[in-house]
């Protein structure tokens, strides 16, 4: 994780071009304020089973596996089989099934019961060094347990602000996945994070596609190369064949 919280030399233009897209994302969806802490463990669960899929059916999966086990020892103990019946909506049901419990289970072998409060006394460095060392735990995954769950001033990094970035010009076309979020996040204010994770997640379902991003109405399309360079592309089209 960074550790600065001010952009490196020669990123000030990155910082102030994402701040612009910040303040026109306000205005196009509405201001995010941030919900409250909520329980780690069920933070930690719900990032899994979110991904590679869609919001509908993890929170499906999600509501499916609570409903029908009432704590999280339950779940850990549980048979596997049951485990991928409630929560096959979500999709990968094998292998989140499979990754949900042996981390329930390590986290009760470590602290002699099911619960991450002690990350509240972590720094955020140690406490992402604690999540991602269990299997399945990735930067995404723990920088969303990180935020959602203690209100840590993070910059968790999905496909859609991956894709995003990238087609802005402040996220350089060799940096990974999943080192995204150490560009990224010194560029966004730390009281920014929150909104700015949010935000480009519904512009990016929303309008930047992945496939067939709608740059024609796109609010921020002054601000994107990538969308200027398609636009260009289909107003060349248009004039060939009105040719």
């Amino acid at each position: 994780m960074p550790r600065w919280e001010n952009p490196a030399p020669g990123k000030a233009d990155s910082a102030a071009l994402l701040c612009r897209v910040l303040e026109i994302l306000r205005r196009l969806y509405g201001r995010r304020p941030r919900p409250g802490r909520r329980n780690p463990v069920g933070v930690l669960v719900a990032t899994i089973l979110s991904q590679n899929t869609n919001d509908a059916n993890s929170s499906a999966g999600y509501g499916n596996l609570t409903r029908e086990l009432a704590t999280w020892d339950a779940v850990a103990d549980a048979p596997t089989g049951q485990i991928v019946r409630l929560i096959r909506v979500a999709g990968l049901a094998k292998t989140k099934s499979v990754r949900i419990q042996a981390i329930l289970r390590e986290i009760r072998c470590r602290r002699g019961q099911i619960g991450l409060d002690f990350l509240a006394e972590m720094d955020n460095d140690e406490a992402y060094q604690t999540l991602t060392a269990f299997k399945g735990v990735g930067p995404k995954t723990a920088l969303c347990t990180l935020m959602l769950a203690l209100e840590r001033r993070v910059f968790p990094v999905d496909t859609h602000i991956f894709r995003i970035a990238r087609r802005l010009g402040v996220l350089d076309e060799k940096v990974s996945f999943a080192r995204a979020h150490e560009v990224l996040e010194p560029l966004v204010r730390p009281d920014d994070r929150y909104a700015m994770h949010m935000l480009l997640i519904a512009h990016g379902r929303a309008v930047c596609k992945a496939a067939r991003p709608q740059c024609d109405r796109c609010r921020i399309l002054q601000l994107c190369p990538h969308g200027q360079r398609t636009m260009a592309g289909v107003f060349k089209e248009g004039e060939g064949d009105a040719g």
